[in-house]
């Protein structure tokens, strides 16, 4: 059963995450575009979960990526690696203009994360369920430096719990009792090839992250309240000695109509006419101005996506 965690936002503050939300899914589908490549789906699905640990609840200093009192967030997924560029542009890592460097060559911003281009990324990514295991080690790590406060945040796909990696990387972490370790799951049912419950069901879901040693939350993923709630709960309030999860109940291509639920836009890039129509479905859902793909009338888009019409 998904909680109802308690506590409200006020409403500024809800407002202004529900816009870096948007603009997150928005960057997403400019720069899968431009690059002509990428995962508009799972990108889609952890807005609000991006912009609640960036913008709320994560300490970093973007100006200085490698502060050492900052939280470590792991993206296990990579493949949402659009989303993830789009949270930290917008909060300042690099320009926005950065992301029409995606998937080009010596651009900064590859379409599987690379901490080795990207300033800061934790840990480059590609294989699925391996993240959990990185941030197992670093939340290990921080037990050593002067400041014990820093959390590390691991987001995990729903598929990639398929992966035995997984398990054995939640294993560890409730044996060394890793309290400064929050996975956050991305449980919005959808895999590559179809639903996740035909491909390789993993329910009960909640129950196997406790059979396994580790504190649950459970939660709508596109509500910016309870959302805001389990990372504040997840912090300060559970108890100490046992590592945390958020399974966050989200929707696969959330905000885009034809994307929702499916797996054809787990990795398809947009042409830019069905990007146009996708940002101003997404303007009007959301409420915000009316505004399409922003680099139609850029000639080298109108060679690459009509052919120079």
């Amino acid at each position: 059963m998904i909680e109802r965690i308690g506590g409200r936002l006020p409403d500024a503050e809800r407002d202004r995450l529900a816009a870096i939300a948007y603009r997150i899914r928005r960057l997403s589908v400019e720069m899968i575009t431009w690059g002509q490549w990428g995962h508009i789906g799972g990108s889609f699905s952890m807005a609000e979960i991006l912009a609640v640990l960036y913008f709320r609840h994560m300490s970093v200093r973007p100006e200085d990526p490698a502060w050492e009192g900052r939280d470590r967030l792991i993206l296990s997924k990579a493949h949402g690696s659009p989303g993830l560029y789009a949270a930290m542009a917008l909060r300042g890592y690099f320009p926005e203009s950065e992301i029409y460097s995606y998937c080009e060559l010596g651009g900064i911003l590859e379409g599987h994360t690379d901490m080795t281009r990207t300033p800061g990324l934790e840990a480059s990514g590609g294989p699925l369920g391996m993240g959990l295991s990185v941030a197992v080690g670093r939340a290990l790590g921080l037990r050593y430096k002067a400041d014990p406060r820093a959390r590390v945040f691991c987001i995990l796909g729903d598929g990639e719990c398929n992966e035995g990696n997984v398990w054995e990387a939640a294993m560890a972490a409730a044996h060394y009792q890793l309290d400064d370790l929050i996975a956050v799951v991305d449980y919005n049912k959808v895999m590559a090839k179809g639903f996740v419950h035909d491909q390789m069901a993993i329910e009960p879901f909640a129950d196997k992250w406790r059979a396994f040693g580790w504190e649950v939350l459970e939660v709508d993923g596109h509500d910016l309240d309870a959302l805001d709630d389990a990372f504040h709960r997840a912090r300060w309030i559970l108890p100490h000695g046992r590592p945390i999860v958020v399974i966050a109940h989200t929707v696969k291509g959330m905000g885009v109509e034809a994307a929702e639920f499916n797996s054809k836009w787990h990795t398809h890039a947009p042409d830019g006419a069905t990007a146009d129509r996708m940002l101003r479905e997404l303007a009007r859902r959301y409420g915000f101005p009316d505004e399409g793909y922003s680099r139609l009338d850029d000639p080298v888009a109108k060679e690459t996506f009509y052919g120079g019409e």
